[in-house]
């Protein structure tokens, strides 16, 4: 099981940082004065769907990691829950 929670672990913060490369480009060309107004607001539109990709990376692992029991629930007591 805890091999379960690391391999979602690192799925889940290699997809965080592919969001935030693609986050850092998008700001660093969305700067340069020689784009025109179309690509700037494409790039905007972007970034507001990368954002809202990022959220439901980070809701989506929070409901795995609860699913899978790594999140202790109201019922259990914090230490029984880890243990098989």
């Amino acid at each position: 099981m805890i091999l379960l929670f690391w391999g979602i672990t690192i799925s889940v913060v290699g997809k965080i940082l592919l969001v935030v490369g693609v986050l850092m480009a998008h700001s660093k060309i969305a700067h340069e004065h020689r784009i025109d107004s179309e690509v700037l607001h494409t790039f905007h539109t972007e970034k507001i769907l990368t954002i809202i990709g990022l959220t439901l990376i980070i809701l989506g692992y929070v409901m795995e990691v609860y699913f899978y029991g790594f999140i202790p629930s109201h019922t259990c007591p914090f230490i029984d829950c880890f243990q098989e």
